[in-house]
């Protein structure tokens, strides 16, 4: 997934409209956002001392199957949430800061709004 390029397209929400095609990207990211499960997903990678998890672990912390937990991780992966490497017969996850900071700059919003 390519990167939103808002900060380098364009300025936060506040300053000017998104274009159509920006709100679609950003659209997309925040529907794998609105799901409880990759939303916890996204906690668990975030919160782990490293910065990176094994799949065994994210698995482990839910009652899904592991289909269930693979198609949730590829939903985030394809949305640039996150990033993978195989290492054996494990696969670790990490997020993607950029991604973040990208929604975070969007949604920078004054507090005098």
């Amino acid at each position: 997934m390519e990167s939103l390029e808002l900060l380098e397209c364009s300025p936060p929400l506040m300053r000017e409209p998104l274009d159509a095609e920006q709100a679609a990207g950003v659209a997309r990211v925040f529907k794998a956002l609105g799901d409880p499960v990759r939303l916890r997903i996204l906690s668990i990678v975030a919160s782990r001392a490293g910065g990176e998890v094994c799949v065994c672990d994210i698995t482990g912390a839910f009652e899904l199957s592991q289909p269930t937990i693979s198609h949730h991780l590829k939903v985030l992966k394809e949305v640039g949430l996150l990033t993978s490497e195989r290492r054996a017969s494990w696969v670790y996850y990490r997020l993607v800061p950029e991604t973040l900071g990208e929604l975070s700059a969007l949604l920078d919003v004054p507090a005098t709004v």
